[in-house]
Formats: C-alpha cells, structure tokens, sequence
C-alpha cells in the first residue's frame, strides 16, 4: 500500500490528470490516472502540482535586519555595504540564528525548500559562519541550506582574507564565494578570481561569484571568470550572480562573451528585485533597469536562475521569501511575456536553481524526493500572475504547510458570490 497517492494533478510540463505515488518519501511513479490503494489520497483537482521553489541566491545573515542601526537612505550597492559594516559590530550570534530561522519559517509557507546563501567572511570572527552552521543543521529536517564563504568586504582588500575564507570551508561551508568587482583596482578583481578558482578546484567545492554587479559597461571580471573556469575544468560547477554590468555592455562584445561564457558551462543568477532598485541609481532617464541579459543568456544554452537575494535587510526593504514574486519581477524585466518565455521563468525559481546548486533527487520523477507543492493555479503561467498561493507543501511525502484557497466573497447585485482568480 502507497504513504501517498496525488490524483488529477496538472504538471509544470502541461501533462494533465497525473497521478504520483509516493512510497517511503520517495517518487515510485508518475502516470496518467494511476489507480493503486494508499493511506492517504489527493486530490488535485486540476491545479498544479510542481516540484518545490529554489532560492540560488540569498544573504541569510543580513535578512530581516532592516532599519538597524539606520535605513539605506540613497538606496545604492555601496551604502548598503557601508551599512552592514555599521551593523557587523553589533551582531550577535543568538540573533543571526534567530532571524534566519524565522525566515526559513517563511520560506517553507512559501513552499521555498531549498537555499543557496552567502555568508560573510570578512570579519576574523567568522560570527555569521558560525551561525548559519548552526541553522543549516537545525533546519535540515524541512529545507536544505547551502553556504557560500563570501568576502563581503573584498577578497584581497580585507587583512587576511583569503585565510578567513578558508577557515570557513574548513568549518564546513558548501561554495566558495566572491566579489571581483569590490576589490581595491580591477587587477586585484581578476586576481582574486584566479585564487578562488584555483581554490575551489583545489577543493573540490563549486563556485558562486558576485560579478560585475555594477552598471559600468566595460566591466569584464565575468570574462575572467569563464576563463578560469575554462582553464581549470570546472565547467558545470561555476555560477556568475547579479551580472548587471551585462545589461549596460556594447552589444558587438556581448555577442563575444556569451558564446564564452556558453564554452566554459558558467551558471547564471539574476536577481530581479534587487538589480532593478540597486542598478541606475546614477542615472536621470532613460534609466537602465540592471537586469541582466536573461533571454539572451537562455537561448546560447546557460542555465539561468532567479534569486531573492535580500529580504528587509541594508540592501533592501522589501521581499518575503516568496520565489514567484521573484519570477514575476524578471517576466516584466526581461520582456519575457511568451507562453515559453513564461515557463522558463517558473523554471528559472524550480528545475534551473536546483541545477545549479548541484541537488539531488529533485523534480516529480520516479526515484526523486517526494518533495513538491500544491499551488492555486492551473500552469506556471498562471502561479507566476497571480502569485499563486500554497495550498499545500510537503517534503519526503510528509506536508510541511498548507494554506486555503484564495477564494474572496462578493456581494454585488446579479454577480457571483465569489471569485476564486482561476
């Protein structure tokens, strides 16, 4: 007898009336009105069921820290920066661990279970690594968290730096970070990527870069990482995040550099909320946006994901850990309004982030981790419009949260007594 059986199920790919067995939190079978007895049976009534939202990139240890010790008040990369700076001092480790867990709390009613996020290491303290290890271990039961070890305050232009980082892989986080394009001269940027390749390979450990996270058309530290990652052998295990300086390069050098970065296997992560309110703040109009170039990177092959980046913390006043909010943002940003286009945006917060961080057993297959989403909503198109709401979330077979449907009351002369948006 099934743990599981998920009846009448619409799938991200368009497959209707799908049933998926579910024995010992796991995936046995995925097939069109499969019939068996189970202990427990669901019915999907036609909505979608879809595996569940990836976050490939995210600061954990700054979230919801917004308005300590003070507000971002021109709303730039570089103040915020100085802002974390402010806070780091007064950081402790009980309240990391505290505001991370409550946002991982967030994040799993949002039917988010799987996180990539950066950790500083600037500070010899290693305080923000030290507790994230710690919510990592608490939170494995529901949600898989992965760290980056990333030198917030520059690889090379931070005393001791490169050992600090270190330190942090040998305490136990997953990727190794960095941020070319904040180091003293554009030599010490290209420089500090040939040491973390070279580390990373070294290492066995992946790789996941803040690069060219500005709107200066002539930066070119994702070129150099490509290189390395060419000349390394790390292909498949490279991701290049943010990218904004893309969207404002000479187009003749773009059509170089993609079939590049296309060569070399390189990831791609854009972060829609945050690049488009970081990105031009230098500008009068027209006023560049920052994304970076999505489509574009999409149809040379790259594996392209979107990321949440920052919730309520220097950088940013809004987010709330939702992943279709994120999706809906980079639909409008990238002009992808296609029926394809629109899909590759729901793949980009599900199938792509998972990719990147390297997880297993993930998707609606036989054999993966029973681990997906009941969402008010009839296809991806549609959960990314209306933001669709959670109706159920489970992982290893077992729900994790649920929700009840949207469904508003209406009073009106001759109308309907409801709207329930789908």
């Amino acid at each position: 007898m099934l743990d599981l059986l998920v009846r009448n199920a619409t799938l991200p790919d368009g497959r209707t009336r799908m049933s998926i067995a579910i024995q010992d939190g796991r995936i046995i079978e995925v097939a069109e009105g499969l019939a068996a007895p189970a202990h427990e049976t669901l019915d999907a009534h036609g909505l979608l069921v879809s595996p569940p939202f990836v976050d490939a990139h995210f600061h954990l240890d700054s979230a919801l820290t917004y308005g300590q010790p003070r507000v971002n008040a021109s709303g730039t990369l570089l103040e915020g920066i100085a802002l974390w700076g402010e806070l780091k001092p007064t950081l402790t480790h009980d309240a990391i661990v505290q505001r991370a867990l409550q946002y991982c709390d967030m994040a799993v009613a949002r039917g988010l279970l799987a996180i990539r996020s950066h950790v500083d290491t600037s500070h010899p303290s290693l305080l923000p690594v030290q507790a994230l290890l710690e919510v990592k271990q608490r939170v494995a039961p529901y949600l898989d968290l992965q760290l980056v070890a990333f030198p917030q305050d520059g690889l090379l232009r931070t005393p001791d730096g490169l050992h600090n980082l270190q330190r942090a892989l040998d305490l136990g986080v997953d990727v190794v970070g960095g941020i070319p394009h904040f180091e003293r001269t554009y030599a010490q940027g290209t420089e500090s990527i040939k040491l973390l390749c070279e580390l990373a390979a070294e290492r066995g450990k992946r790789v996941d870069m803040h690069c060219d996270e500005s709107d200066d058309p002539h930066s070119r530290h994702v070129e150099t990482l490509a290189f390395q990652t060419q000349r390394l052998g790390l292909h498949g295990r490279v991701t290049g995040s943010h990218l904004t300086s893309m969207h404002s390069m000479d187009n003749y050098y773009v059509s170089k550099l993609i079939p590049l970065m296309a060569e070399a296997g390189l990831g791609v992560v854009a972060n829609p909320l945050i690049n488009i309110t970081l990105q031009g703040r230098h500008d009068t109009y027209p006023k560049r946006r920052g994304m970076t170039r999505v489509p574009e990177l999409l149809a040379a092959g790259l594996t392209v994901a979107f990321g949440q980046d920052c919730v309520m913390d220097p950088w940013y006043s809004g987010g709330s850990a939702d992943m279709l909010e994120v999706a809906h943002m980079g639909l409008h940003v990238g002009q992808m309004s296609s029926q394809a286009a629109m899909r590759q945006c729901f793949d980009a917060v599900t199938v792509n982030p998972a990719k990147l961080l390297g997880l297993e057993h993930y998707g609606l297959v036989p054999g993966a981790h029973a681990d997906f989403l009941l969402l008010h909503a009839c296809n991806p198109a549609d959960a990314i419009r209306l933001r669709a709401a959670r109706l159920g979330v489970w992982r290893r077979g077992k729900r994790l949260a649920s929700s009840p449907a949207p469904v508003v009351q209406l009073h009106l002369p001759g109308r309907p007594g409801g709207v329930n948006f789908i």
